[in-house]
């Protein structure tokens, strides 16, 4: 219930370091969710998920640790439970329009499932 002056000043004065907070996002975007490099890029710039820059965002990928081909086999062991074959997973795994994981991650992937 601020005014619109108030919340503006708010927004030109904020000190926060953005790459940083991009960076927080996109560690628990990888532990929680399993997602690959290319997700959480896309999750944070998204203009319907975080609306970090591409800049903030690329920092965020360059930085964060992650294992992407242990989140690549967490995935596909989700989609194994739907009972996918182990082709729709690794098409799934690989799609721009799904979770794109590079294709040695998602083959890796396949290779561990059990």
């Amino acid at each position: 219930n601020f005014s619109a002056e108030a919340a503006q000043y708010a927004i030109d004065n904020i000190s926060a370091d953005w790459n940083k907070n991009a960076l927080k996002n996109a560690e628990n975007y990888s532990r929680t969710m399993h997602m690959s490099k290319a997700g959480i890029y896309k999750q944070l710039t998204s203009e319907y998920g975080e609306k970090f820059t591409a800049e903030e965002a690329q920092y965020a990928v360059d930085n964060i640790k992650a294992n992407w081909n242990e989140n690549a086999l967490k995935k596909a062991k989700s989609y194994q439970e739907m009972d996918m074959s182990t082709n729709a997973i690794y098409n799934q795994l690989i799609s721009e329009y799904g979770e794109g994981f590079t294709p040695e991650e998602a083959q890796y992937a396949i290779d561990h499932l059990q």
